[in-house]
């Protein structure tokens, strides 16, 4: 059995090695049945303005992670937005 901070350091361990980004804060962990779910806040150059040759500007994004109860995540996916996801409705 996971306890809830082997979930958070498998969040940031996850998303620091997946994605390009300079920071990352677990703003939210759950778990319903064996099933851990987690929202980070990640801060990353914007790729518009990287696309465009332009200065990077950091822009604020969020994630949702899934991971079983041995802590492998099952999935992961950009969120639009935070606005308080429940865990229990998904």
């Amino acid at each position: 059995m996971s306890n809830i901070i082997e979930v958070k350091k498998t969040v940031v361990k996850f998303l620091k090695e997946n994605i390009i980004c300079y920071d990352v804060t677990v703003i939210k962990i759950g778990k319903v049945q064996d099933i851990w779910s987690a929202v980070a806040e990640v801060y990353e150059d914007d790729s518009f303005l990287k696309s465009m040759n332009l200065p990077p500007k950091q822009v604020r994004l969020f994630y949702s992670i899934k991971m079983d109860d041995n802590l492998e995540v099952t999935s992961f996916e950009r969120l639009n937005s935070f606005e308080g996801i429940d865990f229990t409705s998904e």
